[in-house]
């Protein structure tokens, strides 16, 4: 599932939320903030890709996620690696390290978590 950047922003306000309402969603918006009938559409279009679901109170729907967000960043991160590092972790993260302004202190902690990782596979 691909969403729009319109949508991940919207995901963002209910994953932070849990569980939101129509209305507190558009409050909890950044600027500029979309027309309600806008939202509307997005939701239906969220709805059908399977990322949000709503309970029906009345008139008014509380959405909620079906997708953690760890899994859709995951699942993004791993078809990105696909498309454009030939399936190469390892690429992406030569790329990553070449390519961001990591600190001497975050290359440190980045080498602290690959350490740990291998730690991990090791037993």
């Amino acid at each position: 599932m691909n969403l729009s950047k319109a949508e991940e922003i919207i995901m963002e306000v209910i994953w932070k939320k849990g569980k939101v309402f129509f209305k507190a969603l558009l409050e909890e918006l950044p600027e500029p903030k979309p027309a309600p009938t806008t939202l509307a559409t997005l939701l239906t279009r969220m709805q059908k890709k399977k990322c949000i679901g709503y309970t029906l109170y009345g008139n008014s729907r509380e959405y909620y996620p079906l997708v953690k967000r760890e899994d859709y960043f995951s699942k993004q991160v791993n078809e990105m690696i696909e498309q454009h590092f030939d399936n190469s972790a390892l690429q992406f993260a030569s790329f990553f390290t070449n390519a961001t302004r990591l600190s001497k202190k975050e290359l440190e902690a980045l080498r602290q978590l690959i350490d740990q990782r291998i730690k991990k596979k090791q037993k």
